[in-house]
């Protein structure tokens, strides 16, 4: 089997929907790529000329605002792919894609994919759903900022960090953010945010090292994120 057929990506994305021989022209056509921690995977206002593919590692979506502010829309994680809005639409990359960490990353050719998206139904259609998802958790972003509290929200993160990308041998959380990212998370000034987590802390729902965060008391901030 070629590596692709083995590839994780391959296995959580819309790729499981692609044969044999389709990922084998994957395979002679892809280009892998190691990231390193602080490096654009692509940047906005690029033009992304096909999709890729997260092998190893975590990296964030963001938005820079007219403030210099950086807005954290979304964290990627492997298994999940990276392009697929700008490669359809034809359109540049209207966020930035940051490694978190150091991470491994296949690059697949536009033209390749769209040959898939045109001879193969099944792909095109867990391609289109996979933007649905997308699509999907974006309103429920929206919906939970004009919504809830600057406190909901950060205990949600928090919840949704250790659901989504686990925990480290000590107990905190795997994501280590700055101050900075998580309050770009939650939409909220920096300051703010480090006042929320000294408050946490206080109320015993978390313990804080440095950048690393331990959620203590999950019950309570599942109450406090509803």
């Amino acid at each position: 089997m070629s590596k692709c057929e083995q590839c994780i990506v391959r296995e959580l994305s819309s790729l499981k929907a692609l044969n044999k021989e389709e990922l084998l022209r994957i395979a002679d056509c892809k280009t892998s790529h190691t990231i390193k921690k602080g490096e654009p995977i692509f940047e906005e206002g690029d033009l992304v000329n096909g999709i890729f593919c997260i092998k190893e590692g975590v990296c964030k979506l963001s938005k820079l605002s007219s403030n210099g502010k950086d807005q954290i829309v979304k964290l990627i994680k492997a298994g999940e792919l990276l392009g697929q809005r700008s490669m359809i639409s034809d359109e540049p990359a209207n966020l930035s894609a940051i490694a978190l960490e150091d991470m491994q990353v296949c690059f697949i050719p536009k033209s390749e994919m769209l040959n898939m998206f045109d001879s193969n139904n099944k792909f095109s259609m867990n391609l289109m759903k996979s933007l649905c998802g997308d699509l999907k958790e974006t309103n429920d972003h929206l919906v939970s900022v004009s919504q809830k509290t600057v406190k909901e929200r950060l205990a949600e993160t928090l919840l949704h960090l250790e659901d989504n990308f686990g925990k480290n041998p000590d107990g905190s959380l795997h994501i280590q953010l700055s101050r900075e990212e998580l309050a770009g998370m939650i939409g909220t000034a920096t300051e703010s945010c480090i006042r929320l987590l000294s408050d946490f802390k206080k109320l015993g729902l978390i313990e804080l090292n440095g950048k690393k965060i331990v959620l203590k008391d999950i019950n309570k901030l599942k109450k406090i994120a509803s």
